[in-house]
C-alpha cells in the first residue's frame, strides 16, 4: 500500500510539473504567518491549522488543537505606478484544526494591471484591439474547507481539503484617453460570485527527525464564471523536507526546512517558481518564536528574498506572530499579521 500511495504521488507530481499556469491568482506564500516567515519552506513542515492551504496531510502532527486568525498583503512592486504592471493580493483567513479534522475559511482580493499585449494579459477585451495602455483585473475568491487526514502504517499520512469556492472576477480594458489606472482604482470594482466545489491533497512522510511532504493543489482546475471574466484556479504541486531537531534547555529545537515549486505560475510581471529554506526556533519554554528564509524565483532571475518573523505568547497559549518579506522578488514582498491559539 505504501509504494502504490508514493507512486501515485510522483505521478501526480510529474503529471502537474509539466503543465505550468496561464494567470495565478493564488500563490503558497499568500498564506501563513509562520510559513511566511520561514520564507515559504513549510510543506514538511505545516503542523498548524495552515495545514488545510499548505499541506493536508501535516494536520496529523499538529497540537490537540490548534486555531489562528491571520491577515497579510502582498504588492509587487512595493511601489507600483499607475498603468502597472502591477499586483495586490490581501487576504485574510482562519482556521482551526484537531488531529484528524480542520475548518477553515480563506478569504483573497487580488488586484491586477497588465500593459496591453503582456504574455499576462487576459483572453478576452472589452473594447477595440489596441497596441498601447493597460487592462485591468480584480479577483475575489473565498474558500470554505473541510481537512481530513488518514495514517497509512507508522511513516506516512495522506490528507485532503475538500473545498466550496465563492469566487469571480472583472476584466476590463480602459479606453486610451481614460487616465492609467492605479491599483486603489482596482481594488474598487465590483466582483460576481460563482460558486464550484474543488480539492486539494497532501502527503507526509516521516522517519524519526525527518520530514518529506508533497502537496497539490486546485485538482480539478476549476473556472468560475465564463467570457473575459472567467477565473481560473490553475493546478499547483509543492514538495519539502524538513529536520527537526531535540529540545535542549529552553530552546524547544530547531526546524529546519526546504521547499519546491513544481509549477510555474504567470503573473502580470513574470512567471515564478520558487524555491526557499527556512528555519524556526522557539525559546524561552515556548514563550518567544524566532524564524527566517531565504527564497528564490527559479525562472529567468533568481530574484531572491529574506524573510524574517516573530511570535510573542501573551499566555501559554496564545501568540501573537508577525512576518515580514524583502527583497528583489516582489511576487512575496510584504507583511503578515496574526493570533494563534495552541493547545
Amino acid at each position: 500500500m505504501r509504494n502504490c500511495t508514493f507512486l501515485c504521488a510522483a505521478a501526480l507530481a510529474l503529471g502537474l510539473a509539466g503543465h505550468a499556469s496561464t494567470v495565478s491568482a493564488q500563490t503558497f506564500e499568500n498564506v501563513g504567518v509562520r510559513a511566511q516567515g520561514m520564507g515559504g519552506a513549510f510543506v514538511a513542515v505545516a503542523d498548524d491549522a495552515t495545514a488545510s492551504w499548505w499541506n493536508p496531510a501535516g494536520l496529523a502532527s499538529g497540537a490537540y488543537l490548534s486555531a489562528l486568525l491571520e491577515r497579510s498583503r502582498v504588492t509587487e512592486p512595493s511601489s507600483p505606478v499607475a498603468g502597472g504592471p502591477a499586483i495586490r493580493a490581501t487576504s485574510g483567513d482562519f482556521a482551526i484544526a484537531f488531529p484528524a479534522l480542520g475548518l477553515s475559511y480563506y478569504r483573497f482580493r487580488i488586484s491586477e494591471i497588465a500593459p496591453f499585449g503582456s504574455t499576462a494579459s487576459w483572453a478576452a477585451n472589452r473594447q477595440d484591439p489596441r497596441t498601447s495602455g493597460s487592462s485591468v483585473r480584480s479577483v475575489s475568491v473565498n474558500q470554505f474547507g473541510t481537512t481530513i487526514g488518514q495514517s497509512i502504517g507508522d511513516h506516512l499520512v495522506i490528507g485532503s481539503t475538500i473545498k466550496l469556492l465563492v469566487a469571480g472576477a472583472t476584466v476590463l480594458t480602459p479606453p486610451l484617453s481614460a487616465a492609467a489606472p492605479s491599483l486603489d482604482d482596482v481594488d474598487g470594482l465590483s466582483v460576481s460570485r460563482h460558486y464550484r466545489s474543488d480539492l486539494d491533497v497532501g502527503a507526509m512522510a516521516q522517519l524519526g527527525h525527518v520530514r518529506v511532504g508533497f502537496t497539490a493543489k486546485n485538482l480539478t482546475r476549476p473556472t468560475l464564471g465564463s467570457g473575459a471574466d472567467a477565473l481560473t484556479l490553475e493546478r499547483q504541486a509543492r514538495v519539502g523536507l524538513a529536520v527537526f531537531t531535540r529540545r535542549v534547555g529552553g530552546l524547544q529545537g530547531w526546524k529546519l526546512a526546504a521547499d519546491a515549486d513544481l509549477t510555474t505560475q504567470a503573473t502580470v510581471t513574470g512567471n515564478v517558481r520558487h524555491v526557499a529554506g527556512g528555519a524556526e526556533a522557539w525559546l524561552l519554554n515556548g514563550r518567544l518564536g524566532v524564524r527566517g528564509g531565504l527564497s528564490g524565483n527559479t525562472v529567468d532571475d533568481l530574484r531572491p528574498a529574506v524573510s524574517g518573523g516573530v511570535s510573542v505568547a501573551v499566555t501559554r497559549a496564545i501568540h501573537v506572530n508577525a512576518t515580514r518579506t524583502q527583497g528583489r522578488d516582489e511576487s512575496v514582498q510584504g507583511w503578515s499579521t496574526g493570533v494563534s491559539v495552541t493547545f
